[in-house]
């Protein structure tokens, strides 16, 4: 990353340059840190969709070529080749960990999986309908009472130790609030077991029925969780930053990168796919006729799953998904419509022209939702699955904002267009409106 050249501003009678920031792919900025002290202006940019707020390593994306690397790496080949703990400690670290490196944070997570006693109390604390969103940034703050020395990380091992506590405890009580909401009883840990597989035994075991996952299974859940580990700066992602740069503690930032995931704008993506083909089904909505509807902008209906907001080409994440999705449906050969039906939809969508000269394929949101109803994570759970799997990525950016011995705290500006300067007038003289 390099400055090379700059930009005139003209305002006013002033003219003034400001830097253009080069990134390592290319990624151009104008830096625009000095604009409001020397001209007394700030930019405005609605929902941020074309404002640089950090400088950061971890992700790159290029919507245009359907391209999204981790530390350069190619999504293709960790999600083919990878697990997701390899994922993690490369997005944390910035390299691929060594087998000696990998083998002792695989240590670590299996000594950090148990919540304390404390916190399965704190389980009863909540109705059986709690959203497991609600419960789980709850979780997460309540965690870093029971561990204090996590808010003074002297040294790398006292980080390391901080982010494994995280990423396995996320599991566990994901797992513990899915099972509470069934009134059934709470699976600790297995330590014989990897990552993906203990999750899905503390999610689908009981005490007189373990559950045994299908290498498919396993293999699905490992995809998801690596595909969703980080994506750039999104609002979750954005969020844990904003916090992060306040010196706020791992796990409180964290917890607020969950509550902006729980939003039905970002983590909820993939329960609208669900919902979607839930109210076609029961309204009994013949699927052209759908399609036809969404076509027609006046009729305010969208296809939920297809397309997405930064690649305008196709979803890197959707293609690997795809592969997973048809082999899990294949092997489990559940008879559910709502399956039968998601794949006469991308049937009808892929055939007709309209979404494919608008370059609208299915998105990452359509194949996890597909494969996770399949292995019977139910809807509510989706947006859990995506935070356990999105918490290495945002620990990594807490890690960066963390390091950065020059950051400041977050502050965005305004543009005021309240009220100008008014009296105060006593209670008796106001008018009734």
């Amino acid at each position: 990353m390099n400055q090379t050249q700059s930009i005139q501003l003209r305002t006013d009678n002033q003219t003034l340059d400001l830097p253009v920031i080069l990134g390592t792919e290319d990624d151009r900025g104008i830096d625009i840190s000095k604009l409001r002290a020397q001209t007394g202006y700030v930019t405005l940019d609605d929902g941020f969709a074309n404002t640089g707020a950090c400088k950061s390593a971890i992700t790159y994306i290029d919507g245009e070529k359907g391209i999204l690397r981790y530390r350069g790496y190619p999504i293709e080949q960790l999600a083919e080749r990878g697990t997701f703990i390899e994922t993690a400690l490369l997005l944390i670290y910035g390299e691929l960990p060594t087998a000696d490196h990998l083998e002792r944070f695989r240590e670590l997570l299996t000594a950090k999986e148990l919540l304390h006693e404390g916190l399965y109390k704190l389980f009863d604390g909540f109705p059986p309908n709690a959203h497991p969103m609600a419960v789980l940034s709850a979780m997460i703050n309540a965690t870093s009472c029971y561990y204090p020395e996590i808010t003074q990380m002297e040294d790398e091992s006292t980080f390391e130790i901080a982010a494994a506590r995280l990423i396995s405890k996320v599991r566990t009580m994901a797992a513990a609030s899915h099972k509470k909401s069934l009134g059934q009883p709470l699976m600790y840990p297995d330590p014989g077991l990897r990552y993906c597989q203990n999750f899905l035994h503390m999610m689908f075991s009981l005490p007189n029925k373990p559950y045994e996952p299908d290498p498919d299974i396993v293999n699905a859940i490992n995809r998801i969780l690596i595909l969703h580990a980080d994506h750039e700066q999104n609002c979750s992602t954005s969020t844990v930053r904003m916090v992060a740069s306040s010196g706020a503690n791992l796990f409180a930032s964290c917890a607020a990168g969950v509550c902006a995931l729980w939003g039905r704008l970002h983590g909820g993506a993939n329960m609208a796919v669900i919902e979607m083909l839930e109210h076609i089904h029961k309204n009994k909505i013949d699927l052209k006729q759908y399609i036809e509807q969404v076509k027609d902008k006046s009729s305010g209906i969208r296809l939920m799953g297809f397309g997405h907001r930064v690649y305008k080409n196709f979803d890197p994440r959707a293609r690997i998904l795809k592969d997973s999705a048809d082999k899990v449906l294949t092997k489990l050969n559940i008879n559910d419509p709502l399956l039968d039906l998601a794949r006469r939809l991308e049937e009808v969508a892929l055939e007709d022209s309209y979404f494919k000269d608008r370059n609208l394929y299915p998105n990452v949101d359509f194949y996890s939702g597909i494969i996770m109803r399949t292995i019977g994570i139910p809807v509510n759970m989706f947006t859990v699955m995506f935070a356990i799997g999105r918490m290495p990525g945002w620990i990594a950016n807490w890690k960066e904002v963390h390091d950065d011995t020059t950051g400041r705290i977050s502050r965005p500006r305004q543009v005021y267009v309240g009220p100008t300067k008014r009296d105060y007038v006593p209670v008796e003289q106001r008018a009734a409106k």
